[in-house]
């Protein structure tokens, strides 16, 4: 699969996609004769793992970690597993603080419409 292929597949712009490449978050795309990059269904796989935990708020460093984890092989899985524990943590915290928020949006927007109906309540029996 192409560059512009994986791109259009993945609503991710090919800058991206050569950056994560330039970093090693995608290490080994191999490229056909002509050197056009040739990206394999395993390779797709990691374009979808790196999108999800960047849309998750992982920073690009601690995916950088691991992938160099990932690559020492075996002898690493607990050091991978205590990564991803750490960051599902940072995660669920982050989510709850925004639960929080929605929670306090939501009330104010129940004042705010409580207001416009007792003015419009006010305006009625004003007419009347």
């Amino acid at each position: 699969m192409t560059i512009s292929e994986v791109s259009e597949r993945y609503d991710m712009p090919q800058d991206t996609l050569r950056y994560y490449e330039r970093i090693g978050l995608l290490p080994h795309v191999s490229r056909n004769k002509s050197g056009v990059r040739d990206y394999t269904e395993e390779d797709c796989r990691r374009v979808e793992f790196i999108k999800c935990m960047r849309r998750a708020g992982l920073p690009v460093e601690v995916l950088i970690e691991y992938v160099g984890l990932f690559q020492q092989g075996d002898e690493t899985v607990e050091a991978r597993k205590a990564l991803l524990v750490e960051q599902r943590r940072l995660l669920a915290n982050r989510m709850e603080d925004m639960q929080r928020t929605l929670d306090r949006l939501d009330y104010k927007i129940a004042v705010y419409e409580q207001t416009v109906v007792a003015k419009e309540k006010a305006l009625r029996m004003a007419d009347n």
